[in-house]
């Protein structure tokens, strides 16, 4: 009897770990999204890898700049943050290829240059209305492109 309480501790061990793994997630999601101005947004650094390289994650407006956080990560602290003024809008398009299968469905693919080199911005239609209306709304004096 005692052998099979083992595998059953360990068994209840991990499934108390993955819930609490979940509450975790689903808690940071929710304390990032409290304010208004957070998107979904997938990201890729370099653009010369065809449908590989996405990472899902969540973007937040700040003053001049875009906190990118990624989703399966419980780090309160943003992945990436992207400055306005030396992010750069290169073209937008629709997914193609395998594309398609690693960016949310209906998303607008944005190719930008960056000061630490080409990035790529998966978003919404609606998200992209807006994060145009964002760079177009740089202070005097700040250069901006949006395609």
């Amino acid at each position: 009897m005692r052998d099979v309480l083992i595998p059953l501790e360990v068994v209840g061990a991990l499934a108390a770990v993955f819930a609490v793994l979940v509450v975790a997630f689903v808690t940071r999601r929710r304390w990032l999204s409290r304010y208004s101005g957070t998107f979904d947004c997938s990201l890729r650094s370099g653009t010369d890898r065809l449908g590989k390289g996405w990472v899902l994650g969540l973007a937040r407006y700040e003053d001049d700049r875009i906190e990118w956080f990624r989703v399966f990560d419980l780090s309160p602290r943003p992945r990436r943050v992207l400055q306005r003024s030396t992010l750069h809008v290169l073209e937008r398009r629709h997914p193609s290829g395998p594309e398609t299968f690693t960016v949310m469905p209906g998303s607008v693919i944005v190719r930008c240059s960056y000061a630490s080199g080409p990035i790529e911005l998966a978003m919404s239609a609606q998200s992209y209305t807006g994060f145009a209306s964002w760079l177009e709304s740089a202070p005097p004096g700040q250069n901006v492109s949006v395609a």
